[in-house]
């Protein structure tokens, strides 16, 4: 073989690796929380040492030699992901609905916060809901069961009267076994007396 034709087809080989090495690199960027949350990520890789990002907008590329920390901005980020971003799903959003004691009533307040989880819902394309009905601590297990359901169930045939579907919706009995304020047995605190409404 001609040793200018060995030569091209070295070039062409080598080009061809560097480009997949290219294509197959991997960018991670630490973002912000919307709660302004402290958060961190530490990227690894075979024989090198990890980098933790821990600072929004941190961020480390995988280059031919190991990986590279280095410093993003937001119009970076939103320039290189932005389809990406877009694509993702919303966050999760709770409400939590309170009870008067014994019943499967709502306290006033929580009556009109059934209107707010409603909006947040229909913002959704295809709304996924889950409903955790609570009680507190007072009375059996079996009847507290019982209780948890019918709050639960209220708040879920609330949901399809206002529109949401059926299917979208997973209703969860917890009884008094998820105080969100730990009490002995028997103690009425109201603020057990929940249903919890997540939209994913």
């Amino acid at each position: 073989m001609a040793p200018r034709l060995v030569r091209a087809i070295a070039l062409l080989c080598l080009g061809l690796l560097l480009g997949a090495c290219a294509t197959s690199r991997t960018t991670v960027v630490l973002l912000p929380q919307a709660d302004g949350r402290k958060t961190e990520v530490t990227v690894t890789k075979d024989g090198q040492a990890p980098v933790t990002l821990d600072q929004p907008y941190a961020a480390v590329r995988e280059g031919l030699f190991g990986l590279k920390p280095y410093r993003t901005t937001a119009q970076d980020v939103g320039a290189q992901f932005g389809s990406a971003l877009a694509a993702q799903p919303a966050r999760a959003a709770k409400f939590t609905l309170y009870f008067i004691e014994g019943k499967d009533t709502l306290t006033d307040e929580s009556k009109q916060l059934v209107d707010t989880s409603l909006a947040e819902i229909a913002r959704r394309p295809v709304p996924d809901v889950l409903v955790v009905g609570h009680t507190d601590l007072v009375g059996s297990h079996p009847t507290n069961d019982a209780l948890s359901r019918q709050r639960a169930d209220l708040i879920r045939n609330e949901l399809i009267r206002l529109g949401v579907a059926a299917q979208n919706i997973e209703v969860v009995a917890r009884g008094k076994r998820d105080p969100v304020v730990p009490t002995a047995d028997g103690v009425a605190e109201p603020r057990n007396r929940r249903v919890e409404v997540v939209v994913r």
